[in-house]
């Protein structure tokens, strides 16, 4: 008896792409001359990013962070840690956060706070996805994919203990 859950798709590859192109020219518009260094939350954004950087037709750096705020549990311990930092000075840069979703808010209010006391030129906050039914703690996103509901998401980067990570579609987990 097998009872691993079954993603079943929310967004589909081609709204994803929809998505990531309607965003990269939001992004552009915004940045045009800036040389902007954006920071990517691993592992969860890599696949995002990789599609929104092709995308973005000016000079820019990339930057990734690890953090984590769930120990060995599959529950958030509320504590956010730096696992993995910055290699490059972001003072006096304009910084731009790449999320793959934004769920309590708890990690990223905590990377936000982390990088703005580092004096960036700018600081924003680039997410595909937005769960606010479990927000704990404020964030604003400056460039939104899709507000989804409280399920369980995974694929395009998104996982349940590192499974459907590869997966091309936004998909929920089912039972």
């Amino acid at each position: 008896m097998n009872t691993q859950p079954k993603p079943r798709i929310l967004f589909s590859r081609e709204e994803i792409d929809t998505a990531v192109k309607r965003l990269a020219a939001e992004i552009r518009k915004d940045y045009l001359g800036k040389h902007p260094i954006l920071i990517g939350i691993l592992k969860g954004s890599f696949m995002f990013m990789a599609d929104l950087i092709r995308l973005l037709d000016l000079p820019l750096e990339v930057e990734f962070v690890g953090l984590s705020s769930y120990g060995g549990g599959t529950e958030s311990s509320g504590k956010v840690k730096v696992v993995q930092g910055l290699r490059s000075p972001v003072k006096g840069r304009h910084v731009l956060v790449i999320e793959d979703i934004v769920d309590t808010g708890l990690t990223t209010s905590f990377l936000l706070k982390y990088l703005g006391k580092k004096k960036p030129a700018s600081l924003k906050l680039c997410a595909l996805t937005d769960k606010p039914s479990r927000r704990q703690t404020p964030v604003t996103i400056d460039y939104l994919g899709f507000t989804v509901p409280d399920k369980f998401l995974v694929g395009y980067g998104l996982d349940w203990d590192e499974k459907f990570r590869n997966l091309p579609d936004i998909c929920v987990l089912e039972k």
